[in-house]
């Protein structure tokens, strides 16, 4: 059994390893390490905590943690990347559950204070603790079925849905009134709980599929508050601490990515992708122009050929697994004296940094792997960009149409090249639902079909060849 002092020590000590975690986690080039610390504090803490004094029954903790491990760690090594966005959504989801049981269990216990005050500010805490969880576990669920194609991508729109969630809000605070002055706060409780879930429901609803991914790191957000609602029920001082640490990196990086999108929190949160008028948000006018289709063939001249090259990746890339090839593509060109570099969008893929993971795994260089505001204005000097997979993070209309769905969003001004070539399997709109005119454009290339296949077919194509004779386009 460890003491009082020897817990606080080793939380003290989880506590300012997560704090490290964070600090790597924020850089490509110390990410591993900011796992390993994260890791390491969060084995600590376990254990800490397991053999503290406040902790009995070790064969019923075994009993949950032993199958809850192994359940984790297979699902955790078979998952593929293009998986992780929803794997990151449902667990998610466990967090919020597990602060509405611990809320209602708290509740439940009956545990007495010495003054009223004490004992209303702890009723308090069940009380957020629990309507915060439970927000957090229906809404992931929605956001994991979103990103799984379970159900449709395109935001819910009821009517008068404002007035539906301030209603909803507002039956949580009376009830919140009635649970703190009651003797058998139970009832009210449990209502609150079913509303909260609810509105968890209709709040992610509500979002259509071109903000999931700050849908998943606000989901994220609530989380880590979930779990510092329950640190604050249970009297876990490591539990505050992380959970307030998970929540406002969430927040912050949830605000961001807002900011890169051109849009208010509160709007992506209540209104949906782009639903300023309260409607259905649905796509501008067909573009005009004629597709002008390219070869794989033609596609490996204009890269040889070329002097600078902006690769674009997105959520196709990570679907076809073909970040290897395109890593592999990066070298023979770059060995050749083609200055290669990544454009990444803050929104691309379906998570925060999918596509810097993905690059990152096979082991592309990070400096050449630069952020839209760092590469945007090279597009006119650039003489290829080749955009694979990637479809509303590339699209003129965001600032060339006001009535665009996606209108005021900054994205990666890739028709500005000389020429851009896009992979894509057809011509679909992307995940937001919203028509590309960069297709149309007279400098675009289309190069259809299976992003792998192709990508495989330009490496093979490039090894083959002796890089003689290359000149500027």
């Amino acid at each position: 059994m460890l003491t009082n002092n020897l817990l606080t020590v080793a939380y003290i000590v989880a506590g300012s390893l997560f704090i490290l975690s964070l600090s790597g986690l924020s850089n490509p080039e110390t990410a591993r390490r900011g796992n390993i610390y994260g890791i390491t504090g969060m084995l600590l803490a376990f254990f800490a905590t397991a053999l503290s004094s406040e902790v009995t029954g070790y064969g019923i903790l075994a009993a949950a943690v032993v199958p809850g491990a192994l359940i984790g760690a297979i699902l955790a090594s078979r998952v593929a990347m293009t998986s992780m966005p929803e794997l990151v959504a449902i667990l998610h989801s466990f967090v919020g559950a597990a602060a509405v049981f611990v809320g209602i269990g708290s509740y439940l216990q009956g545990k007495k204070f010495p003054t009223a005050l004490e004992t209303n500010i702890h009723d308090i805490e069940i009380f957020v603790g629990v309507f915060i969880g439970a927000i957090t576990f229906t809404g992931s669920i929605v956001a994991f079925g979103k990103l799984r194609a379970l159900i449709s991508s395109k935001p819910l729109i009821l009517p008068a849905r404002h007035l539906i969630n301030i209603a909803m809000l507002i039956a949580c605070v009376f009830l919140g009134y009635q649970f703190t002055n009651s003797e058998n706060g139970l009832q009210p409780l449990l209502i609150m709980t079913a509303i909260a879930s609810v509105l968890g429901i209709h709040l992610v609803a509500a979002i259509g599929g071109g903000d999931m991914p700050v849908v998943v790191s606000m989901l994220n957000s609530y989380s880590g508050w979930a779990a510092a609602a329950a640190g604050f029920m249970l009297s876990n001082d490591l539990l505050i601490v992380t959970g307030a640490l998970v929540g406002s990196s969430g927040a912050i990086l949830s605000a961001i990515m807002c900011k890169a999108m051109n849009r208010s929190f509160f709007s992506v949160m209540m209104g949906g992708f782009g639903t300023a008028t309260g409607n259905t948000p649905t796509s501008s006018e067909q573009p005009e122009g004629d597709v002008t289709p390219i070869s794989v063939e033609e596609t490996v001249h204009l890269l040889t050929n070329a002097r600078h090259v902006i690769i674009v990746p997105g959520y196709g890339m990570a679907v076809a697994q073909a970040q290897h090839a395109v890593a592999e593509i990066t070298k023979i060109l770059r060995d050749r004296g083609v200055n290669v570099r990544f454009g990444i969008h803050p929104v691309a893929g379906r998570l925060p940094g999918h596509m810097n993971v993905l690059l990152a795994e096979s082991k592309v260089p990070y400096d050449i792997v630069l952020e839209m505001d760092e590469i945007n204005h090279d597009f006119p000097e650039t003489d290829v960009a080749l955009v694979i997979g990637a479809n509303d993070t590339v699209n003129p209309a965001a600032l060339d149409d006001p009535n665009s769905p996606i209108a005021g969003m900054p994205v990666l001004e890739v028709w500005k090249a000389h020429f851009s070539i896009v992979m894509k399997r057809g011509m679909a709109s992307g995940y937001a639902g919203v028509e590309n005119p960069l297709f149309y454009k007279e400098n675009t290339r289309m190069l259809f079909g299976d992003a792998k296949k192709n990508v495989d077919a330009i490496l093979v194509a490039l090894a083959d060849q002796n890089g003689k004779g290359k000149q500027f386009i």
